[in-house]
């Protein structure tokens, strides 16, 4: 299958398998190709974004009865994270960074939660946008903020792929300190 912008990543596809029953964040979901394949393997599922066109469509969408969308700017002055410590049995964020939500996604993870992350990454520039730092992960960024987290790190890449675009990424999956590893396999079937 050729990757498509539309098309699930398949670093989420990767992990997705792993995580427990429970409410799953889709963050900045945009159109909502990751929440829909979330909602597709049964979850209850939570798209949050801040554009309400984005929103409609992932309610219009396949598997849009499945799940809960929230139209909600994070960035906003005064914002605050909607989402309680420790609550969510997973959160997936791809092509968005807004480092002062690090320590928030993190607190929201319940114990055995999974954290899938994957966005762009310093050195992005030589392909297009994003260019601006403000928008590109540090060099192992995203393993400082599972660190910080009390997360455990089961795969991690910090790269240039070529597929759905060129670009310069960083994706990590991290679990929970009470996650049963056993369960945790590392060549899971695609999705």
């Amino acid at each position: 299958m050729h990757a498509t912008l539309d098309t699930a990543s398949a670093w989420v596809r990767r992990w997705a398998p792993l995580i427990h029953e429970g409410e799953v964040l889709d963050l900045a979901c945009g159109g909502g190709r990751h929440a829909r394949l979330l909602a597709g393997l049964g979850h209850t599922v939570i798209a949050l974004d801040r554009d309400a066109e984005a929103l409609a469509q992932v309610a219009a969408g396949e598997h849009g009865d499945d799940i809960t969308t929230v139209e909600y700017d994070l960035e906003a002055p005064g914002a605050a994270w909607p989402f309680a410590p420790r609550s969510l049995s997973a959160i997936v964020v791809t092509n968005y960074l807004y480092r002062p939500l690090f320590g928030a996604i993190a607190g929201s993870l319940a114990p055995d939660g999974v954290l899938i992350y994957e966005t762009f990454a310093r050195g992005n520039e030589a392909f297009g946008k994003p260019s601006n730092p403000d928008f590109l992960l540090m060099p192992g960024e995203l393993l400082g903020v599972a660190g910080r987290g009390g997360l455990r790190v089961l795969g991690y890449e910090d790269g240039v792929v070529a597929q759905p675009k060129p670009a310069r990424l960083q994706r990590l999956c991290a679990v929970g300190p009470a996650f049963d590893l056993g369960t945790a396999r590392l060549d899971p079937e695609p999705a």
